[in-house]
């Protein structure tokens, strides 16, 4: 079958131009992957080129195995030579093949987010830095945000202020030696070494641009600062860059995301060509009309219409709830007449914009027998006893990971104390080495000898075989069958299920050693069980930022409040709140068939009970493009009586409405003495004196 058979025009538009820069801006269910892994077979099939010239990159190891097998499909094994990758994966792979021009070992390890924190405690701890009074994870945070702006500890010292910055100035210093020290590198470095190397080796660099003559792109909005500079230099020789994205669905600059990057595409590169696709695949007609109803009102954007020859499809089902558990309520009832239809429970989420919203629905799903799956969970891999174990793996592997060390040294107990390692710490700072060689003498020594035993036997078995060896000779085997609990035989069983991770990686990815092992694993960041259980038949629960890519035949978003959603962080940035309403597009475009929005008129969340008027969202929608669900019963009794109550108290209270002189309409969220605190519709939160001569009651939130 010819390859641009199954294309609309724009999509064929993309494709065919194969020279040049391009940018694809793909609205949601519009087929970007479909369009970008098509114009890499085409230009495999229409240009003499090996496949070992083409750079594809994407943003998750999902993502990237899903466009492997696409590409597979269409080229065969020609797939395999192709650099098909995360902006991480090919950052390692660049320092796998150059770790000695930065003054690395072949074997080095590469942290986590949690191995990073624990550095920063010992430096700091070393550095005699309360703890109490500078928070490590805000210095933590602090070191990765300049790392990813480029700045390393040495230019940092020009935006040193006050004694926050120049604690946290001193820690980066000494974490940045204490990584060297160990031969390790975290999680930030793997985009930030690759740009060092090239700055410092323009031979190399030049290597690499010869070797990447097309470079593909995808979700462009989401690239950070190094991203940006890195896919920038990899193909300023040839200029042969596709990018595709939608600054729509740019929902990630909290964690370093610029979608400026995608919006500034035609100024980076002047000869570029611009493909809209804006044919929707996925949803309904009314579903797509509210999307665009609401992504229009932001103002920096490049303008698009979703359309779709689709059905028109059910106006937004809409649900006023009287408080969070009759929006449970509400979504389970919802739920099971969908699947008493004949609806898969996989074919149905429920959305929502904070993980703390989630309780009171599980505990709703548990009371009434419905199975779900919360995704974008990590908790396997961040159980004890994997991480004890992924620890001796790393030791095994890199003898100079202190981090590692410092986990298992004494697991299994060997009496081996804080005074040991304390003095272990002296003598390696002293002598600028790391731990496992300060060790001569003592029960760190029996210790010592374990692992170089292992490192010896690491490479005369399989992986998984391997792993057997290390529960065994380490002792944690042996230590957790003693103990006789139940929890112990949980983590024996836990460890077992991590056997059938190794098993997979060397039948599917064709692995056998440790090291590619580890480089793998850590690298694995977005995988939320080691258990494929896409099979079973249950709800997923997620945020709306964890949806992102994802779709369903139906959807719920549950608390769409002023204040939940948009988030009370972005009512005083108009950035911010932009985000919030890309966000809100997101989530709305999930849905195939039918889009359910809830609310609540009283919600019991961190703690605290307030009272929220409707997302400023609802109105952006259209009330015509809504089919408001009406209540039953008790929530009409609870009404009446929440009304008389309001009416014969003159005071302000909580849920009353009101209108202010300058800030207009808004409702009462909360009391405090003689401050409320009142959200309003178009002014955000404000804190106010509630006798204040500007305030007028005009009714309570029950009568609206």
């Amino acid at each position: 079958m010819n390859l641009l058979d199954s294309l609309n025009n724009k999509q064929k538009e993309a494709v065919e131009n194969l020279d040049g820069p391009m940018l694809v801006l793909a609205g949601a269910g519009s087929g970007k992957t479909k369009v970008l892994t098509t114009k890499v077979a085409y230009l495999l099939d229409n240009r003499n080129i090996s496949p070992e010239n083409i750079l594809a990159i994407t943003f998750t190891n999902k993502a990237a195995k899903e466009m492997k097998e696409r590409i597979y499909k269409l080229v065969g094994n020609r797939a395999f030579l192709i650099q098909i990758s995360t902006f991480h994966s090919f950052g390692l792979k660049l320092l796998k093949e150059n770790y000695k021009y930065l003054g690395y070992d072949s074997n080095f390890t590469i942290l986590d987010s949690d191995d990073s924190l624990s550095v920063i405690k010992k430096v700091m701890k070393e550095l005699d830095i309360d703890s109490n009074k500078y928070n490590y994870r805000a210095i933590r945070n602090v070191i990765s945000n300049n790392k990813n702006e480029m700045v390393d500890p040495i230019e940092y010292h020009k935006f040193v202020h006050n004694d926050f910055d120049e604690v946290a100035e001193k820690v980066y210093l000494e974490y940045e030696k204490s990584l060297k020290r160990s031969n390790a590198i975290d999680f930030d470095d793997l985009l930030i070494l690759p740009l060092k190397l090239f700055n410092e080796n323009i031979d190399i660099l030049k290597k690499y641009q010869e070797k990447y003559k097309y470079v593909f792109i995808d979700e462009y909005q989401d690239t950070n600062t190094p991203q940006y500079l890195l896919s920038k230099m990899i193909c300023n020789k040839y200029k042969n860059i596709t990018v595709v994205g939608d600054n729509d669905q740019a929902i990630f600059t909290w964690r370093g995301a610029n979608y400026k990057n995608i919006l500034n595409f035609e100024k980076d590169y002047k000869d570029s060509k611009v493909v809209i696709l804006d044919e929707n695949y996925r949803s309904t007609k009314n579903i797509l009309k509210a999307a665009n109803n609401v992504i229009r009102n932001n103002k920096i954007r490049k303008e698009k219409n979703l359309w779709t020859e689709n059905e028109d499809g059910k106006l937004i089902s809409y649900y006023k709830a009287f408080d969070e558990k009759d929006e449970s309520n509400f979504v389970v009832k919802e739920i099971k007449k969908k699947i008493s239809e004949g609806v898969n429970p996989n074919d149905i989420c429920v959305l929502y914009r904070a993980n703390a919203q989630s309780r009171t629905l599980e505990e709703s799903f548990l009371s009434n027998n419905i199975s779900y799956r919360i995704v974008g969970s990590y908790a396997f891999y961040n159980r004890k006893e994997i991480k004890d174990l992924i620890s001796y793996l790393k030791l095994i592997h890199n003898e100079k990971d202190d981090v590692s060390l410092l986990r298992v040294i004494n697991y299994p107990k060997r009496g081996i104390g804080n005074k040991t390692i304390e003095n272990l710490n002296i003598i390696a700072r002293s002598n600028n080495t790391s731990l496992f060689e300060s060790i001569s003498s003592g029960k760190e020594l029996e210790f010592k000898k374990i692992i170089e035993e292992l490192k010896k036997d690491k490479d005369k078995m399989s992986l998984t075989d391997f792993i057997d060896l290390v529960l065994i000779k380490s002792g944690i085997k042996k230590d957790l069958e003693e103990e006789k609990t139940l929890e112990a035989d949980i983590r024996l069983e836990n460890l077992e299920e991590f056997k059938s991770i190794t098993k997979s990686f060397e039948e599917n990815e064709g692995l056998t050693g440790l090291d590619d092992f580890l480089d793998e694993l850590s690298l694995v960041s977005d995988v939320s069980d080691t258990k494929n259980d896409s099979l079973e038949e249950k709800i997923t629960l997620m945020t709306m930022h964890a949806v992102k890519g994802l779709e369903f035949d139906y959807v719920f978003v549950v608390g769409f409040e002023e204040g939940i959603f948009p988030h009370n962080n972005s009512m005083d940035s108009s950035e911010d709140l932009e985000e919030e309403r890309r966000l809100c597009y997101v989530a709305i475009t999930r849905a195939k068939k039918q889009l359910y929005l809830i609310n609540a008129r009283s919600r019991l969340l961190f703690g605290k009970v307030s009272s929220n008027i409707p997302s400023r969202f609802i109105n952006e929608i259209g009330m015509d493009m809504l089919d408001e669900i009406k209540k039953e019963g008790l929530f009409s009794l609870n009404k009446k009586i929440d009304k008389e109550k309001m009416m014969t108290d003159n005071d302000l209270s909580v849920g009353d409405l009101i209108v202010h002189e300058k800030y207009g309409s808004g409702v009462v969220i909360n009391i405090e003495g003689v401050i409320a605190t009142i959200s309003f519709t178009k002014s955000g939160v404000k804190k106010l004196l509630k006798n204040h001569k500007a305030i007028k009651k005009v009714g309570t939130y029950e009568e609206s």
